[in-house]
């Protein structure tokens, strides 16, 4: 790889998933970056905020650095479920999820100071119903406030209540990184397709 790959994310789950490409890459974050969006089709909110996330690293950028920005998004009945911002909504944020289908999308941003590519990757996830009590024990024993739609699929409520996926499970975890390895691959030159 031709060049220094930088993650700019504090999620844990982006830093292992990329970790387990073998990349050599190191970890900044700007904070305060605006991730308001306009009235747009919700399968592109994630894109467009990843794209902004990667704006702001545009000046910090040296002639080999690539900054990989990512945000994900969980889709039900063309509503955006994000971060929770306390238990109560992660617990609506899962019965709304319970007993049916929704869409997680994640948009990805990959830049350098000559190219830039964007992309999202979807993934369908479909949930048994929930009882009250599974929920409540999820968020009194995780961590569901800093994931879009209040769950991590990797998690014990991922392992209890998904019946079925369509799509990427890495994607669902919030970083889709067989797209991300093919995509670097092609930026480097070194894709073979």
């Amino acid at each position: 790889m031709k060049y220094n790959i930088i993650l700019a994310s504090n999620s844990p789950r982006r830093r292992e998933l990329l970790a387990g490409l073998d990349l050599e890459f190191e970890v900044k974050v700007l904070d305060g970056i605006d991730e308001s969006y306009p009235d747009m089709p919700r399968q592109l909110v994630a894109q467009y905020i990843a794209g902004k996330k990667a704006d702001a690293y545009l000046a910090t950028l040296n002639e080999l650095d690539l900054v990989i920005t990512a945000d994900t998004v969980v889709i039900v009945d063309n509503d955006i479920l994000g971060k929770p911002n306390d238990e109560q909504e992660a617990k609506a944020m899962l019965r709304r999820i319970s007993g049916r289908s929704h869409k997680v999308v994640t948009g990805v941003c990959l830049l350098t100071p000559d190219a830039r590519r964007e992309f999202s990757v979807s993934t369908d996830v479909t949930f048994k119903p929930l009882t009250d009590e599974e929920i409540d024990y999820y968020v009194e024993h995780y961590h569901p406030l800093d994931k879009a739609g209040a769950y991590g699929i990797q998690e014990w409520i991922g392992y209890v209540g998904v019946t079925a996926l369509n799509g990427s499970y890495f994607n669902v975890m919030g970083f889709p990184v067989q797209r991300i390895y093919s995509e670097l691959m092609k930026m480097s030159g070194e894709d073979n397709d």
